[in-house]
């Protein structure tokens, strides 16, 4: 059995590396997500004291001087130590999200706890009375001298108090199960329960129990490494129901953002790891040293895995986080935000066919004219928008508007399948709407070359085939626009969020001594970004649309409050709210547009009551328009502070 020992060893430092990997992830993964969350950052001090104990162990594998051995293994009993109160505190966290809160008992445990936590740690890095280090030599090891920890005097009183703490911390957990609402909620809750114990079995110092260096004989080493293979499982099955706590995402999001962050995360790393391991000592690999194979090898295991994660993603997440027609419902989701282009991504389609006109009919000047169809911008004059132009020669839009419905005429009485007219200095050919072919969606101008009209053969066939992609393309342009304009009303609305959902799964929340209040009639301010967003949304769709037709500050108790003067009519009743908002934003005395103290009104009066282009609003307040919209992020938010001071009033009277 003496000659598994040094497998069993390489075996047990391999997976104590993997145990810091997953462990650091999983806090790094924990604080990054929900800093805010009282869960998150209990669950990090249990694997901040993982980490520590496992670094440590990987840490000594390496053979430091003795010395540092023996400094490195009393240093490790600052996570060994902590490890039992850690858990307490995580099992109050979990009991508090169940709407039962320490009323100051049980703080002032976790301060004592904490106390006696320190005291171990003092005992065991400047003492021998808990721990004493002994230097042996492993029958398995000859060549070695290794540090082996006996167990003092004071040992007894740590393995009582660790036993007490954590069966308290289980029995934390018991009640939290207990008290849980929702079957998921207690599902999850009961996975924790039986995960909560692994840390504290992980890092309790079995091996100053056993004979000095005992821990490193085949059997020693073979129990060592099932211990370790149990802590990683239960470590991957700890962060499961950890990861709901304070997230403000749906369960499916959560459970997708953890399944793709362990295969791209822990995975690839311990991935590299093992290949460095067993690659590195090896002599030679395919007739190379092992450390120079080893670089090479690690690199094409990570592309190599990076490659099998994604073909794998897709068919893991419908095993293992969708069902029934859900999956299919969010691939459709995902393949609309793969097929949407953005405005400036279709106007730089329609630029490239412009340039390509250019070129193959040796002219400088080319441009498209969208008549409606499209989402009025600033660039619009009396209904017609100049998309793209290439070349200097611009034409007069507003005319070729006004005589729209002649052209139209004309190009009707042609029978070409490409139909040209002379316009000015232009060639013009109309771009159809092809979901409505009798729907003149613009016009395609070519800088004229000669007096008449003449294309050769091959000519011909080239403009056919720009203008039909113009045409899809204004057609895309247009059907996008319709899109964005409902998404940016309805977007804001949808808050759907962790916790929401929260009021739902744990028995209510309450301070001590005091009596549980409804939470439902906060949901529409709670959050505050998202309360802006509401605003903002209602702002730009304030003559129509779902943004405001659609919002949930119709939920607000001021616009409740002023459906009758609305003829109880929702939509009325918020845009009365919202003009009410505005004029608070309006300084005493008589209007100056170029006054400081008038830019945040000016702003909201000429953008949204009057619907003024930001084109005209920037020139009448003498801004640029990037100064402009700064400025209307500021207008708009001053109007959401005011709208919450409102409501906020209302409820207090």
């Amino acid at each position: 059995m003496e000659t598994f020992a040094p497998s069993l060893r390489v075996i047990n430092e391999t997976l104590a590396s993997a145990i810091v990997v997953i462990a650091f992830s999983l806090l790094l993964y924990n604080l990054t997500r929900n800093q805010q969350d009282r869960v998150a950052r209990t669950s990090g001090i249990v694997l901040g004291c993982m980490t520590l104990v496992y670094v440590i162990d990987v840490f000594v594998a390496l053979q430091p001087g003795l010395l540092t051995y023996e400094a490195a293994m009393r240093v490790q009993w600052i996570g060994i130590a902590f490890m039992p109160i850690a858990m307490y505190h995580l099992s109050d966290a979990l009991l508090a999200t169940t709407g039962l809160p320490s009323r100051g008992r049980r703080r002032r445990v976790i301060r004592l706890l904490y106390l006696i936590g320190a005291m171990f740690v003092l005992l065991a890095a400047f003492s021998n009375a808990l721990i004493q280090p002994v230097r042996v030599t492993p029958l398995e090891f000859p060549s070695e001298v290794v540090i082996s920890l006996r167990a003092k005097d004071v040992f007894p009183l740590y393995v009582l108090y660790a036993a007490i703490v954590t069966g308290a911390a289980f029995y934390n957990v018991q009640r939290a199960r207990v008290r849980c609402l929702a079957r998921g909620t207690r599902r999850r809750m009961g996975y924790l329960q039986i995960a909560i114990l692994t840390p504290a079995v992980g890092v309790f110092p079995f091996s100053v129990l056993l004979g000095a260096g005992e821990e490193f004989s085949f059997w020693g080493l073979l129990l060592v490494n099932a211990a370790n293979i149990v802590v990683i499982l239960m470590l991957l099955f700890l962060a499961y129901p950890l990861s709901f706590f304070g997230s403000r995402v749906p369960d499916r999001q959560v459970k997708a953002d953890l399944l793709r962050f362990i295969l791209r995360g822990p995975a690839t790393a311990l991935l590299a790891l093992v290949t460095i391991t067993y690659t590195a000592p090896a002599t030679r690999i395919l007739g190379l040293p092992g450390e120079d194979f080893s670089a090479f090898a690690v690199v094409a295991v990570v592309l190599l895995w990076q490659w099998l994660i994604q073909l794998a993603i897709p068919p893991l997440e419908k095993w293992l986080i969708y069902s029934g027609e859900d999956y299919e419902r969010m691939s459709q989701l995902q393949g609309l935000g793969e097929r949407l282009l953005t405005r400036a991504d279709l106007l730089q389609l329609i630029e490239a066919q412009l340039e390509a006109i250019c070129d193959y009919l040796r002219v400088t000047t080319a441009f498209v004219v969208s008549f409606n169809g499209v989402k009025e911008t600033d660039e619009s004059e009396n209904g017609a928008e100049l998309l793209c132009m290439v070349g200097a020669l611009r034409p007069a839009v507003a005319l070729l508007y006004d005589e729209r419905a002649t052209l139209a005429a004309q190009f009707e009485d042609m029978i070409e399948a490409t139909p040209l007219a002379r316009w000015g200095g232009f060639w013009l050919t109309p771009l159809y709407s092809h979901r409505d072919q009798s729907t003149l969606r613009g016009i395609l101008g070519i800088q004229a070359r000669a007096a008449e009209i003449v294309l050769t053969g091959d000519e011909l066939p080239m403009l056919h085939t720009a203008v039909r992609r113009a045409e899809q393309t204004l057609d895309d342009l247009a059907l996008q626009s319709s899109i964005f304009v409902a998404l940016e009303g309805l977007l804001p609305q949808i808050n759907l969020t962790r916790t929401s959902a929260a009021d739902l799964e744990y028995s209510p929340s309450r301070a001590p001594g005091q009596p549980t209040k409804p939470s439902a009639d906060k949901d529409a301010i709670e959050d505050e970004e998202l309360f802006k967003e509401q605003v903002r949304a209602a702002l730009r769709h304030f003559w129509g649309g779902p943004g405001l037709s659609e919002s949930r500050l119709i939920e607000l108790q001021i616009v409740q409050d002023a459906l009758a003067e609305n003829d109880n009519n929702p939509t009325r009743a918020l845009r009365a709210v919202l003009t009410v908002a505005i004029e608070r934003q309006r300084p005493d005395g008589d209007r100056k547009l170029l006054s400081p103290e008038w830019t945040i009104y000016n702003i909201l009066e000429m953008r949204f009551l009057n619907k003024s282009k930001v084109r005209d609003v920037a020139a009448k307040l003498a801004m640029g328009e990037s100064d402009l919209y700064r400025k209307q992020n500021v207008a708009i938010a001053a109007v959401a502070e005011t709208l919450m001071g409102m409501e906020n009033g209302r409820r207090q009277a």
